[in-house]
């Protein structure tokens, strides 16, 4: 995803009536914990995920202070379940990595590139690499790639970016509406060889981008598979946390020099972060949300503030997930393999987001002074455990969440 001091996690519900008395101890237990609950905070409810959808559109629900762009297309009856100012325009970040791999491959077959185009945009188009971005806008064209595209798939919103930084591709702007128009093109239009290229590739996103950070936002996280993705961020001043490794320092295209506002008014400063792409067998729903976020918003509050925007859509062909969704807090909070400390970290969270909890149970005590916790949450959409003190929650064993099964 485009990057221009990307997101920064904080805390986006409510957090634990914990009082925290020292947090070297959390150094200790390779947790880091940055932003500690503030003593007698209230705690949000948790919210139960519904297991089917509704066949009856419902008004998307947008939380306060995000600016948000829908467009829900449901291919198999050929209209739109969803729409909420699909037309307005947003800086596309990294969405328009579609555009960049669609214009590359024009004319060519899939078959016929070369390895390292290939590698390109495999990297481009799963884990959102903008080296691979740079090397396609800087060798065909930069913004005239935009204007290409816009003539050959008939895109009404979408502009290159404005004058001064027509290097910065993340600065062109899309709607809604045209997203669903590019998704189109690529199901339906383009050759077959092309439509698979990157449709698999798409359904082959990994949850850890390129740049470190966890991009199974939105789409990935409101619905099981199948489900075939292209997010986008921009501006959240974070680092990475995602993966096994250290985090690593969140890139700038642009930096502090961004204008205010680019082309047609498009807000070129606010963090942005977008979800598009399929849902469903067959590719039945195509969905695009384009969400803007007021400045400072850390990237995990922007990431649950989407998730929960998804999540009450009506997206035919979907379902969602079966679990119970809870606010966390702390920075760096780690995901394991097993219910216990030691070598098995998975991945650690963004700060403060919400996450899917399916089960839960007894492992190793975690103590984090006054603390002390023997149960473990266990995070279906990660594969892994967090322990419960991090879970925003009163209790140590959560109240509303079943035992694991020997399976887990």
């Amino acid at each position: 995803m485009f990057r221009l001091a990307l997101r920064s996690p904080t805390p986006s519900r409510r957090t634990p009536p914990r009082m925290l008395a020292a947090a070297a101890a959390l150094l200790s237990l390779a947790f880091t914990c940055a932003a500690l609950p503030h003593s007698g905070a209230a705690a949000a409810e948790p919210r139960t995920v519904d297991d089917t959808r509704s066949a009856a559109p419902r008004t998307p629900q947008v939380p306060a202070g995000v600016t948000a762009g829908v467009a829900v297309f449901d291919r198999q009856t050929g209209t739109f379940t969803e729409q909420l100012n699909a037309s307005a325009t947003f800086r596309s970040a990294s969405v328009v990595k579609l555009l960049l791999a669609l214009d590359f491959l024009w004319n060519r077959s899939p078959a016929d590139i070369p390895d390292a185009d290939r590698a390109r945009l495999d990297a481009m188009l799963r884990s959102s690499q903008d080296g691979a971005a740079n090397h396609y806008w800087s060798t065909y064209g930069g913004p005239a790639i935009t204007d290409r595209m816009i003539t050959r798939l008939g895109l009404v919103d979408t502009a290159r970016p404005p004058a001064g930084y027509e290097g910065y591709w993340g600065y062109t702007a899309i709607s809604a509406r045209d997203t669903v128009k590019i998704y189109r093109h690529i199901l339906e239009t383009a050759p077959a060889d092309v439509r698979d290229f990157i449709m698999q590739r798409l359904r082959q996103s990994t949850r850890c981008a390129s740049d470190s950070f966890d991009q199974h936002f939105g789409i990935a996280a409101a619905f099981n598979r199948p489900w075939a993705v292209k997010q986008g961020w921009s501006a959240f001043s974070a680092k990475g946390t995602c993966g096994t490794g250290s985090s690593t320092s969140a890139r700038a295209q642009a930096g502090s020099a961004a204008p205010a506002t680019g082309a047609a008014g498009v807000d070129l400063s606010r963090p942005a972060l977008h979800t598009t792409g399929t849902v469903g067998t067959g590719d039945r729903s195509i969905v695009a949300v384009l969400t803007l976020h007021p400045d400072g918003t850390s990237y995990g509050k922007a990431y649950t503030d989407l998730g929960r925007l998804t999540r009450s859509l009506n997206v035919p062909g979907g379902t969602a997930p079966t679990g119970t969704w809870y606010g966390t807090w702390g920075s760096d909070v780690a995901v394991r393999k097993d219910p216990a400390l030691g070598d098995n970290l998975l991945t650690r969270l963004p700060a403060g987001v919400e996450v899917l909890v399916g089960c839960q149970k007894k492992g190793q005590a975690v103590s984090v002074p006054p603390y002390t916790n023997d149960w473990w949450a266990y995070l279906p959409q990660y594969g892994g455990y967090v322990t419960n003190i991090y879970i925003s929650h009163p209790d140590n064993q959560l109240p509303d969440v079943p035992l694991c099964t020997e399976q887990h």
